[in-house]
């Protein structure tokens, strides 16, 4: 159908005619040059606020329980929200030259926090994994951290690398080895579900850095042998294992927070049972507002209040993969389709747990689950992303021309500085001397035969001489 007859069947009806004015309004809005920025924002706070409302009615019963009030998870939360809010500050008006050049301190330090936390009396352990740090009553994950480091180090080193990718052991060294030592001391705490992360923040930075598709063949081999060997060399790996497989073999064991969240589902229906009044909090679902908190979310809001979560994730989606297209710094589009790739992937691995898809993990849902070091890292994240948005060409022709706009004088926010593509080195030998009196081979227009081959091999282009030695030496 042609536009000229589509314009007219909307003019015959008025619902269709609505429909293309706000397709064509949207349209026109993303091709402004602070688009991906506002609307990354917009998310970013849809999702907080969305998560804190959630954790407020899903933690409600428990906080009560335990400490005898049913805000004490949620003022937490909020106290988290808080400290992820600076960093998402700090992220937003960072230097981009800056977390290039260093990223290999800030990846030494995590790797050194790794290993603290596997110290008795340094690392505390909680349900089984050494892997928390409590400081002043303040706990917190230093493997979440060590995800955003090795993405920034390891984006790093790739663009460094950029003209070799096609030999593997450019590829390959040192990023890999570099994700294996991390791999081997997150597993030490154990920790199934941050290794898991780990190695999607691995393959999102060799398929965006265009690693040929049979490394991706071995790897998905070898993830999928190790995954096997982990789960017969620990009970407990195999016991969800079988769980996920059929969890109605044991729902009173294994499989019951698996069925307790189907049954929490499937009592949401449409429309859900209303906000907060869910009866899963009730004692009858573990971990009901933090690993499992969208099952939550689909009995109290419905098939509706999914979808929208849905929707939210898939628009940080969209918008983190637009500014990495966008941009023309390397490093930038490296980094941002990699942190995208990871914080989506972990709500994907989420969601796929709750809803009987995949095997439990205990990953938390990006921005919504309860938790401090989840919460101040995606925040870290989205920081990240918003300053990416900000270098776009045609965002920063924009601030340039027209000021840093409402959002940026509020937050005095810098304007940022275009991307240079670096300088090539010039490698012409420099031009000897001739001894005063001497002739030069060239003025007199005679050279030697031994001259010759070097003349040949010498560099020429723009830029460099093809030099000659003539009768001197």
């Amino acid at each position: 159908m042609t536009t000229a007859a589509t314009k007219s069947a909307a003019a015959r009806d008025p619902r269709r005619r609505a429909g293309v004015t706000v397709l064509s309004t949207l349209t026109a809005w993303l091709t402004r040059p602070l688009a991906s920025f506002h609307l990354l924002l917009a998310v970013f706070g849809l999702l907080t606020v969305f998560g804190l409302v959630m954790v407020l009615s899903a933690s409600s019963v428990d906080s009560f329980n335990k400490d005898g009030s049913s805000y004490s998870v949620f003022v937490k939360q909020v106290m988290y929200c808080g400290a992820g809010l600076v960093l998402f500050y700090i992220a937003l008006r960072a230097p981009v030259r800056l977390l290039r050049r260093y990223s290999l301190g800030i990846l030494a330090v995590c790797l050194g926090l790794l290993v603290l936390v596997l110290i008795p009396g340094v690392g505390t352990e909680l349900n089984g994994a050494r892997s928390w740090f409590f400081v002043a009553g303040v706990s917190f994950q230093p493997v979440e951290f060590a995800k955003i480091a090795f993405a920034l180090w390891g984006a790093h080193v790739l663009v460094t690398k950029r003209g070799l990718m096609t030999q593997y052991r450019h590829l390959l060294v040192p990023v890999v080895p570099a994700a294996l030592l991390m791999f081997t001391l997150v597993m030490m705490q154990p920790d199934l579900g941050s290794t898991i992360t780990l190695f999607v923040v691995l393959l999102a930075l060799l398929w965006f850095a265009g690693a040929p598709l049979r490394l991706f063949l071995v790897m998905a081999l070898g993830a999928v042998t190790g995954g096997i060997v982990l789960a017969m060399i620990a009970e407990y790996r195999m016991a969800r294992l079988t769980s996920f497989l059929d969890p109605a073999s044991d729902p009173s064991g294994n499989g019951y927070q698996a069925m307790q969240a189907l049954f929490a589902l499937a009592d949401g229906g449409l429309m859900g049972r209303g906000l907060g009044q869910g009866w899963s909090k009730w004692q009858y679902l573990p971990n009901v507002h933090n690993d499992y908190i969208f099952a939550v979310i689909g009995e109290e809001l419905g098939f509706i209040g999914c979808a929208i979560v849905l929707m939210l994730y898939a628009t940080t989606a969209y918008v983190g993969m637009r500014i990495a297209f966008r941009n023309t710094d390397p490093f930038i589009r490296l980094v941002a389709a990699t942190l995208t790739t990871w914080l989506v992937g972990q709500a994907v691995i989420n969601i796929g747990y709750v809803v009987g898809l995949l095997p439990t993990t205990g990953l938390p849902l990006p921005l919504i689950s309860s938790g401090g070091s989840s919460v101040v890292t995606s925040m870290l994240v989205f920081g990240l992303l918003a300053n990416f948005a900000r270098h776009e060409p045609e965002a920063i022709a924009a601030l340039r021309s027209l000021g840093p706009g409402r959002v940026g004088k509020l937050l005095r926010l810098p304007t940022p500085t275009p991307y240079r593509p670096p300088a090539r080195r010039k490698t012409s030998r420099p031009v000897p001397r001739t001894r005063p009196g001497a002739k030069s081979s060239g003025a007199s227009g005679t050279r030697r035969s031994g001259a010759e081959p070097r003349a040949r091999g010498a560099r020429s282009g723009p830029g460099s001489r093809a030099q000659t030695r003539g009768g001197h030496r």
